[in-house]
């Protein structure tokens, strides 16, 4: 019989890490499984799906037997979360069973050879290596996630388009109807290199980086990126494609320019989304002496409209837009001005944040 003691908090924190990306259905029901291993004092969990692998590795106080063995990752972490938190936690393993104990509490799970779990193995052909600081990736990834394609046809679509190039690192997004575009300096000197991240690892990321200064390591292969921070390890698959050349989808000459405090615009697109079509969430955006106008209708001929003092001294212009995209944009920037540009009521709208030159978003124009 082998036995990990810690406290509670010292195993959720490592099995929440990991169990994010566990499938809860699987055709291999062993990838519903997370890998406990312990070998003197080092605890190291493992959760994967074959395309993402995320493991995490913490130091215990104790030091017993060696051990390792993989067991229903969400079954461990719900258990772990009903107890109290005043008492140790004992995690004992006999015959193909884990034995949980806390206090008067127990409980009998059914566990696997850890042999039986599939491993991604980390390829060698590491063509970039970088370093960003946590908060910076974070704040990058959050800015331009929004905008990924889901369970498009076009598979190069369902994630994000990474390239570090001349010590930048650009992020880019789009689903065909708007791209989301932000760059920042990394100093990395290295050969131009690029993966498209899959949709499930770009979320994931989000969740796991956290607002501190402490760098995120990323290596880039030819068919695998690895994210390494704090005690975390992300290992994934990218997808295979072509990106669209996003270059050409953004407007470089749109002349007519506004600006307007980005909250004021928020709450009037949440305002007038209220009675927008369900289905088509369009809404009318309407241009003309200093003043914007913003329209929608819904089935049951109910309208809404918000009025707002601009500076815009161009032509009189009436454009849709789908409601969705402005507000997706809006709720991920924190900037308290932003920029539109436009050409006419055809073209594409280019979004900025005037105090920012790094980020750049253009939405498609639809008709209403």
């Amino acid at each position: 019989m082998a036995i990990i003691e810690a406290s509670k908090d010292a195993l959720i924190k490592p099995l929440a890490t990991v169990t994010g990306i566990v499938e809860k259905r699987h055709t291999m029901p062993i990838l519903s499984n997370v890998l406990i291993e312990k070998q003197g004092s080092n605890l190291r969990m493992l959760g994967t799906d074959l395309e993402i692998q995320i493991q995490t590795t913490d130091t215990l106080d104790n030091q017993s037997d060696d051990v390792r063995f993989t067991t229903s990752a969400k079954k461990l972490l719900d258990i772990l979360r009903a107890l109290p938190d005043s008492q140790p936690v004992k995690l004992e393993t006999d015959n193909n069973k884990l034995t949980i104990r806390s206090g008067k509490s127990r409980f009998n799970l059914h566990t696997l050879p850890a042999e039986d779990l599939p491993q991604v193995q980390m390829n060698s052909d590491v063509l970039t290596t970088l370093e960003i600081a946590q908060s910076t990736l974070k704040s990058l990834l959050q800015k331009v996630q929004y905008a990924m394609a889901n369970q498009d046809i076009r598979y190069y679509l369902n994630g994000l388009y990474l390239v570090s190039e001349s010590g930048m690192i650009k992020l880019v997004a789009t689903d065909g109807h708007r791209l989301a575009f932000v760059e920042a300096e990394t100093g990395n000197q290295s050969p131009r290199s690029e993966a498209i991240i899959p949709r499930k690892t770009v979320l994931e990321l989000v969740k796991q980086l956290n607002d501190v200064d402490d760098p995120v390591k990323i290596e880039i292969c030819s068919n695998q990126i690895r994210f390494s921070f704090g005690k975390i390890e992300l290992l994934s698959k990218v997808i295979e494609g072509k990106f669209p050349d996003y270059n050409r989808v953004i407007p470089l000459h749109n002349n007519k320019i506004f600006r307007i405090e980005r909250l004021v615009l928020l709450q009037a697109l949440q305002r007038v989304a209220i009675l927008s079509n369900e289905k088509f969430r369009g809404v009318r955006v309407m241009l003309s002496d200093n003043t914007l106008r913003i329209q929608s209708a819904n089935n049951e001929q109910e309208e809404a409209q918000e009025e707002l003092d601009i500076e815009y001294g161009y032509d009189a212009l009436d454009i849709g837009f789908n409601i969705n995209y402005l507000l997706d944009a809006l709720n991920h920037s924190s900037s308290d001005v932003m920029q539109l540009a436009l050409a006419d009521s055809n073209g594409s709208a280019l979004v900025t944040e005037p105090e920012n030159q790094n980020f750049r978003y253009v939405v498609m124009p639809m008709r209403i």
